[in-house]
């Protein structure tokens, strides 16, 4: 059976000295002579003492780690956020928690006092699709935790955060739609709550008031993201009085589930599809998105980490200014056609 590890109190004890002159000594304090600091470190050798790392952290005020709240840890797009998060916290010597939430709000609220209790220093986030009240945020303040969200963000500046360029994204997406001849152009969108759906909705207003059409809400449909959501909206747009004949899906995953739906129907090749997340999993398929948003997570995560320490090592910032960062999206083509 393994010992327990030795203590400062047990050498003090055994040196018939006091607690606090043993911790002078291994720290080489002055007012500790030579002769004593060499008889305190030689014994805490023999014994195999260790500093107590966690209580050295507690005097500092710092625990050098950082929390990680994600909606799903499965999902690629945060896979390779997390790759980034923890390859910018080893640079620094943070340890990084990941938590999910599952895409509940109750779930999230609960996450957030967790992570305070471990005492993080700082707190990364992207939203679960629920969230929509952000008191619970709110709270961290009183307890000097900074917090950066990052992909999904609250709607609002006084935040930090990092994102991608949906609302233009979506412009190029649909835009290119219409350069292939569509005029019913469907999307399928995500909650009212996120407001990466607000944005995904004003950049596919602008691409058809742009090119002088009339913009038509009814073929904005929302849903909740999973597979039965996205065939009720399929379902909807094929009983539509305007059927679509191109589709821009929230995400590879509401792609996915569409593509799915419409083989099963044997109507896939009625439409062309353009999705978000550019997932690696789609140039495989034999029936993929035309074309995919590449929003960057590596570069999302990379930034959201080096904000976050930022805040961290420099207190006084987060009160004076907002860190809103905007990653640039690309439009990524796979139709061979062109």
């Amino acid at each position: 059976m393994q010992s327990k590890p030795t203590t400062i109190k047990e050498i003090a004890k055994i040196l018939n000295i006091s607690p606090s002159s043993v911790s002078r000594g291994l720290h080489d304090h002055p007012s500790i002579g030579a002769v004593t600091r060499d008889k305190i470190k030689q014994l805490a050798k023999s014994l195999n003492y260790e500093p107590n790392k966690a209580a050295i952290l507690f005097q500092k005020g710092k625990t050098y780690t950082i929390g990680v709240i994600l909606p799903e840890l499965s999902e690629h797009f945060f896979s390779i956020a997390i790759s980034a998060i923890e390859d910018e916290a080893i640079k620094k010597n943070y340890t990084v928690i990941f938590a999910q939430s599952h895409d509940r709000y109750e779930q999230e609220v609960k996450l957030v006092e967790k992570m305070k209790n471990q005492r993080v220093d700082g707190l990364l986030v992207s939203i679960s699709k629920d969230t929509s009240n952000f008191d619970h945020f709110e709270t961290l303040n009183s307890f000097n935790i900074p917090v950066v969200f990052f992909d999904r963000i609250p709607p609002f500046k006084n935040v930090h955060y990092v994102a991608c360029s949906l609302e233009t994204a979506t412009v190029k997406a649909v835009t290119y739609l219409l350069r292939k001849g569509h005029r019913s152009i469907g999307m399928i969108n995500g909650p009212n709550t996120l407001y990466a759906s607000d944005e995904r909705k004003d950049g596919y207003k602008l691409a058809i008031t742009s090119n002088r059409l009339k913009f038509d809400p009814s073929l904005i449909l929302n849903c909740d993201l999973t597979e039965q959501g996205t065939i009720d909206a399929a379902e909807k747009f094929l009983n539509h009085k305007r059927k679509p004949t191109a589709i821009v899906a929230f995400n590879d995953y509401v792609a996915l589930f569409l593509i799915k739906y419409l083989k099963k129907l044997d109507i896939i090749h009625n439409f062309d599809i353009v999705s978000y997340a550019n997932l690696p999993i789609i140039g495989y398929l034999d029936h993929s998105p035309i074309a995919s948003v590449e929003q960057y997570p590596y570069l999302q995560g990379q930034k959201a980490t080096n904000i976050l320490l930022d805040l961290i090592h420099s207190p006084n910032v987060k009160h004076q200014a907002y860190y809103n960062t905007i990653v640039d999206a690309d439009l990524i083509i796979n139709d061979v056609r062109g």
